[in-house]
């Protein structure tokens, strides 16, 4: 019985919350095809909530890794975004442990990350990586699936626990963008679950503290 996965991630590219790296393993990859999974992002949260449940009952395993902001801050003090993307894929193949992997890549060269992950990983597992994996293989697919609802709802418990309206997360959002201005009106930084070294927060950082050190000279001249 020869074990295959797919893995993919959701949240990468968010200013806000988790990034969620999902992988999905099975013996039989056709029980996955009958379902038409396609990229989690060109489907809707219930439709991608309905397959997930599906996904995870068919599956033979299924995980999903969450990074945190604070985590993804401080990795990015010592490595770059896709060596942060090398290091969660080999911890989603470590615990999956499959014979053929199938990876989404983020790295301009697949090759080169399909090689940096093989250096991590360090088990007999045949991985290929390409770009737009999710379009071309359906356990990729089932795995930007299971990470983006498990991203989803992770967000959702964000929005009640803090009572702001954050929107998606992602920096394009109108709504994360009122949020992400609004907040820092009244703030001195940003909490916890926003990604403090995006160019995003930064911006908004510098210019919060161009402001007030303006309103300070004006006060001291008074």
């Amino acid at each position: 019985m020869v074990l295959i996965a797919g893995v993919d991630e959701a949240g990468k590219g968010s200013v806000i919350g988790h990034m969620c790296v999902g992988g999905v393993m099975i013996s039989d990859e056709k029980i996955l095809e009958r379902l038409g999974l396609r990229d989690s992002k060109k489907l809707t949260p219930k439709q991608r909530q309905k397959l997930a449940i599906r996904i995870e009952t068919d599956a033979d395993k299924v995980f999903v890794l969450t990074v945190s902001a604070n985590q993804i801050d401080e990795l990015r003090r010592v490595m770059t975004m896709n060596r942060i993307m090398v290091l969660c894929a080999a911890k989603v193949l470590e615990e999956l442990k499959p014979d053929i992997a199938y990876l989404d890549a983020p790295d301009v060269k697949p090759q080169r990350f399909k090689e940096h992950v093989a250096e991590k990983y360090r088990h007999k597992t045949e991985i290929i990586s390409e770009h737009r994996a999710d379009e071309n293989y359906s356990l990729v697919a089932a795995a930007s699936i299971i990470a983006k609802v498990r991203r989803d709802k992770l967000i959702e418990e964000l929005k009640e626990k803090t009572g702001y309206e954050i929107g998606s997360g992602y920096p394009a959002d109108p709504k994360t963008k009122k949020f992400m201005q609004e907040w820092i009106q009244t703030h001195e930084t940003y909490p916890t679950f926003v990604r403090k070294s995006w160019k995003t927060t930064k911006r908004l950082l510098q210019e919060k503290k161009a402001k007030s050190t303006k309103f300070s000279s004006f006060t001291e001249t008074l």
